[in-house]
């Protein structure tokens, strides 16, 4: 989509197939990013809640951050039919994703489109800029403080003034 995408922003998700991705995928604390199996979503039916409570807490900043409120919803909306199935497949794609990835790359080179690469301060942080540069020729980096993965419910301030910075340039 060259011809069609003027700049690209990234929220503090690691590319797969790209830079540290074959470490990336072996974190522990990254364990769903394999969870597979006939099972998968008979084990959180019904249980959602819990499944993504664990989430919440692990991957952010100050778990106190994402508020009853915010769980809730989430949680009813995930409960929905078909709505785990389709986050799990996300996850699935990864190993087709990480080989369509390295052969974009290795057919049409690094984008040159700005690219801002917004790392969660107790996530990915500036590791998240230093992936993309491997496909992106002009990357600025945002560090998004106080925050973990969850940058959106944790400081959705500082996430929307990096994003309106990086758009008005």
């Amino acid at each position: 989509y060259r011809d069609r995408i003027t700049r690209w922003v990234v929220i503090d998700a690691p590319l797969p197939g790209i830079g540290d991705w074959d470490n990336i995928i072996r974190l522990p604390l990254l364990w769903h990013f394999n969870f597979r199996g006939p099972d998968m979503e008979r084990l959180v039916a019904g249980r959602e809640r819990i499944y993504l409570d664990r989430f919440w807490n692990e991957l952010s900043g100050d778990p106190k951050k994402i508020d009853e409120a915010t769980r809730a919803h989430y949680a009813a909306l995930y409960a929905r039919p078909h709505a785990m199935h389709d986050a799990f497949e996300q996850f699935a794609a990864f190993s087709q994703d990480a080989t369509d990835n390295k052969e974009f790359l290795a057919k049409g080179g690094k984008v040159a489109m700005p690219v801002l690469a917004v790392g969660a301060e107790k996530s990915f942080g500036a590791a998240q800029a230093d992936d993309l540069r491997f496909v992106a020729s002009n990357v600025t980096a945002g560090i998004v403080p106080g925050s973990g993965h969850w940058i959106m419910e944790e400081n959705p301030d500082a996430t929307v003034k990096l994003i309106l910075d990086f758009l008005a340039k």
